[in-house]
C-alpha cells in the first residue's frame, strides 16, 4: 500500500497550489461579491458566467493546469491535446491532493475545468464514446467551450433507487424519443451547457439492470424545457445551478445512445469509484479551509475575557477536526489506492466507506467553524453557510448514506458466510 504521488503528481500539486495563492485566493471575494449584486438586481445576469473565469481559465491552461482529472491509461491522444503539462493522465493517488487543494474555493475546479458533472461526462465519453461522440462532444468539453449536465434525478419516484428512474426513450426508426422529467440536474442553468447526457428507460421489459440507456441530447433540442432552477438550501450555486428539466416528444439520433442500449448501469460502474474519490478529497480541502477559518476567527475576537479557542472546549475541537481530518484523508487515499490497482470492483466497499465518512466529517468541522463565527456563520458573508449546504448536498450527490451503509454491511456479512 502505496500514497506517494509520483514526482510529477508532486510538482503539478505545488504548481496547483502556487496558482490558487497567486491568482484565484485574491479574487475569489469578488467573485462572489458580484454574483450577489447580480442575483440582487434581479435581472438574471447572475445566470451569466463572469469575465474573470475565462481569464483565470486561460492561464491555468497556459501553465499546463488543465484536465488535471484526466485518469491515467485512458487518455490517449486527448491528454496530449488538451491535458495537463506532462501529457499524460494521472492515477487516483495522484490527483487525490490536487482535488483537495481544489475544494479549499467555490471557483477552483471550473479554472482548471476539474468540476463535476463535467469530469464524469468526460470520463463517460472518453471511456464508452463513440468517434463520432467523441469528435462532437469530448473535444469541446476538454478544450472548456462548452458545459454539460448529467440528467438522472427524478421528481415522481425514490431516485435513491436509480432502477426506478421512469424517463422513456422509444426507438422510432433512426431516432429515440424521449419524454419525461428529470431535476437536480446539475449546470444547466449555465449558458455555456450545450449537451445533457440523459439516463433513459429503452427496454422495460428487461432485467432491471439493463433497461436503462445513457442518452445525448444537445440543449437546444425541440421539446427540451428547463422548467425551474431549484435552490439548495436556499443557494441556488448560479451561474451553474441545479435544474428541472422536462423532455417532451424529444427526438435525437439513434446513435446518441452511449455504448450501447441498456448499457447505463455498466456505464455507471465504470465511472462513479473515481468520481467519488474526487468528490470526497474535494471535501477535505473544504473542511480544511473551514478549520483555518475557525482558528482566525478564534485566535481574533476575544469573548469573557478569554480568546474564542480558550472558551467552551474549543481547544479539544479543534484537535477533533484535525483527527477526523487526518483520518478521512487516509480512508480516502486507501480507496483510491485500492481503485488505481484493481479498478472500480476492486473498491466497491472502501468507494461507499468515503462516500458515507468524508460528507458527515466535513459537516462537522464546518459547523464546528459556524459556531465559532456565530451569526456571522450563518450569512454569505462566510463561506461557511454555502461550504455546509454542498457538503449536505453531497450526502444524496452520489446515492444516500443508507444506500452506502447497507452495501458495506452486505459485503460485510458476505465474509461470514451469510448472504441477503
Amino acid at each position: 500500500m502505496d500514497f506517494s504521488p509520483s514526482p510529477r503528481a508532486a510538482e503539478l500539486t505545488e504548481q496547483v497550489r502556487a496558482f490558487m495563492a497567486a491568482e484565484i485566493e485574491p479574487v475569489e471575494a469578488a467573485y462572489h461579491q458580484e454574483m450577489k449584486r447580480r442575483r440582487e438586481a434581479g435581472d438574471g445576469s447572475n445566470w451569466q458566467e463572469l469575465p474573470v473565469m475565462k481569464e483565470l481559465q486561460a492561464k491555468a491552461r497556459a501553465q499546463g493546469l488543465w484536465n488535471l482529472f484526466l485518469p491515467a491509461g485512458h487518455e490517449g491522444p486527448y491528454a496530449a491535446k488538451y491535458g495537463t503539462d506532462g501529457g499524460a493522465g494521472l492515477s487516483n493517488v495522484d490527483y487525490a491532493p490536487i482535488a483537495e487543494l481544489t475544494g479549499r474555493s467555490f471557483i477552483a475546479p471550473y479554472v482548471f475545468n476539474c468540476n463535476a458533472p463535467d469530469t464524469g461526462n468526460m470520463e463517460v465519453l472518453l471511456k464508452y464514446g463513440s468517434q463520432e461522440q467523441k469528435d462532437t462532444w469530448l473535444d469541446p468539453l476538454l478544450d472548456g467551450r462548452i458545459r454539460s449536465a448529467f440528467l438522472m434525478t427524478e421528481p415522481a419516484v425514490a431516485s435513491s433507487d436509480a432502477t426506478n428512474m421512469e424517463l422513456t426513450a422509444v426507438r422510432d426508426g433512426d431516432s429515440w424519443v424521449l419524454n419525461g422529467t428529470k431535476w437536480f440536474s446539475t449546470g444547466v442553468g449555465h449558458p455555456d451547457c450545450e449537451i445533457y447526457i440523459v439516463m433513459a428507460v429503452t427496454d422495460p421489459d428487461a432485467d432491471r439492470h439493463h433497461r436503462h440507456s445513457m442518452i445525448l441530447v444537445p440543449r437546444d433540442t425541440a421539446g427540451v424545457k428547463v422548467e425551474r432552477m431549484l435552490t439548495t438550501m436556499g443557494f441556488f450555486d448560479e451561474p451553474h445551478g441545479h435544474g428541472e428539466v422536462s423532455l417532451t416528444d424529444v427526438r435525437v439520433p439513434a446513435g446518441n445512445v452511449i455504448s450501447g442500449p441498456g448499457e447505463a448501469f455498466a456505464i455507471a460502474q465504470g465511472r462513479l469509484g473515481p468520481g467519488r474519490v474526487h468528490h470526497c478529497m474535494r471535501l477535505i480541502g473544504l473542511a480544511e479551509k473551514a478549520l483555518e477559518l475557525a482558528i482566525q476567527r478564534g485566535t481574533s475576537r476575544e469573548a469573557f475575557g478569554k480568546q474564542l479557542v480558550n472558551l467552551g472546549g474549543n481547544r479539544e475541537r479543534i484537535a477533533q477536526a484535525r483527527i477526523a481530518i487526518e483520518s478521512t484523508r487516509l480512508l480516502v487515499l486507501n480507496a483510491a489506492w485500492k481503485l488505481d490497482v484493481g479498478g472500480p470492483m476492486n473498491a466497491i466497499s472502501e468507494v461507499s466507506q468515503i462516500k458515507v465518512a468524508a460528507p458527515r466529517m466535513a459537516l462537522d468541522v464546518i459547523d464546528f467553524a459556524m459556531q465559532i463565527h456565530g451569526g456571522g456563520g450563518l450569512t454569505d458573508d462566510f463561506p461557511l453557510a454555502a461550504a455546509w449546504t454542498g457538503a449536505r448536498s453531497l450526502r444524496f450527490a452520489d446515492g444516500p448514506d443508507e444506500v452506502h451503509l447497507g452495501l458495506i454491511a452486505r459485503l460485510e456479512l458476505m465474509k461470514h458466510g451469510l448472504s441477503r
